[in-house]
């Protein structure tokens, strides 16, 4: 297919460039996939369409303050310096979920200078300029560097008191403390558990207790995988034809309960609603390493591209985010509902003036 053929016009006002000011009030929009009808309707109505015989299934990483700003330290210049991902202890660089996280000192990061970078060349961050960066060598991708940093505190304590929020390129910002606080808190679900995203699991940014309070008492069992989001979340697809693309890794876990959940959901006949297209590339990618499509618990690095045609083994029904036209995640949404309908959808959702990306409103496909 092209790339092309997944392009639709999207008035810049409607780009959110903030969260809704009450989390679990944005608007949702509901597409069958079978019939194409389209519902107009608040994410609170979404335990409406989930029973207890379904299963919730969301992506509880946890977004870190990753972006950092300063300068170099023998010459005049500002750098920024994007952390991805803790460098792997056996030199690799392929992504995992090392549970030693922020306590890593050598990380995989993309780096932004007016200048030219260099090996062995030094950042300085902070106030007091008490982290420094050390430019180890350069890695695959563009602008991307393993990273040593160095400091007598710890890192994660350092990133919380002057790192940023990496809040996507298209959220336009004057960089405010208030804003800071803001993203600290709206860029995050409430159930965020396990630290090493640079990107939060946008679809599941506007559940809130309440909502988890209803769908409990239906019966309805929620369990988690982990994927830590990377900046390959928002690269383009750059190719003509879309099977030229290739995805980014991203480190991924699925716990022994969940695997268990997702077979007994299947076995009773239930639906697995997965929340956000990071927690189906996970199970996605598990089932299509397993020669019987079963969700088996365990770890590893997920580069699936999801586009038409292509069959699910384990989604059913899912919640997401309105996403950037030409994106993977377009592209990913188009084959569980049919590229049409989702467009159709999308020029809806134009019209009615849903918020798109983000921080925006969010579509339910069942």
């Amino acid at each position: 297919m092209k790339t092309s053929q997944f392009w639709y016009p999207l008035p810049a006002r409607l780009v959110a460039q903030h969260p809704a000011e009450r989390r679990g009030t944005e608007k949702m929009l509901v597409l069958h996939r079978d019939t194409g009808v389209v519902e107009h309707r608040h994410i609170a109505d979404i335990v409406e369409y989930i029973s207890a015989d379904d299963l919730l299934v969301v992506n509880d990483t946890k977004v870190f303050p990753a972006r950092l700003i300063g300068t170099w330290e023998d010459t005049p210049g500002e750098v920024e310096v994007l952390m991805v991902a803790a460098a792997p202890m056996d030199g690799t660089d392929m992504p995992s979920m090392a549970e030693d996280g922020l306590d890593r000192l050598e990380w995989n990061c993309i780096l932004g200078s007016g200048r030219k970078c260099r090996e062995e060349q030094v950042a300085v961050f902070g106030p007091n300029r008490e982290l420094k960066a050390r430019l180890v060598k350069p890695l695959a991708g563009i602008g991307m560097w393993r990273v040593a940093f160095i400091c007598e505190r710890p890192l994660a304590a350092l990133l919380d008191e002057f790192g940023h929020t990496p809040v996507p390129p298209y959220v336009k910002r004057e960089g405010t403390a208030e804003e800071e606080r803001a993203d600290r808190e709206r860029y995050q679900t409430i159930y965020a558990k396990h630290t090493g995203s640079v990107a939060a699991p946008t679809a599941g940014l506007h559940f809130t207790p309440e909502i988890f309070a209803v769908l409990e008492a239906k019966g309805v069992r929620r369990c988690a995988v982990t994927l830590h989001v990377g900046p390959g979340t928002f690269r383009p697809v750059k190719a003509e034809n879309i099977e030229d693309h290739h995805m980014d890794f991203e480190a991924f876990t699925v716990p022994p309960e969940t695997a268990q959940a997702i077979r007994e959901c299947k076995a009773r006949g239930g639906r697995v609603f997965c929340v956000g297209s990071t927690t189906v590339r996970t199970l996605e990618t598990v089932a299509a390493s397993q020669p019987d499509g079963q969700v088996v618990a365990g770890s590893g690095a997920s580069d699936i591209f999801i586009y038409p045609p292509y069959s699910f083994k384990v989604c059913d029904c899912m919640l997401t985010n309105f996403h950037l036209p030409q994106s993977t995640l377009l592209m990913m949404v188009s084959a569980l509902a049919g590229r049409e309908r989702v467009l159709c959808a999308y020029a809806l959702a134009v019209q009615k003036e849903y918020k798109f990306f983000s921080y925006g409103d969010c579509m339910l496909i069942v």
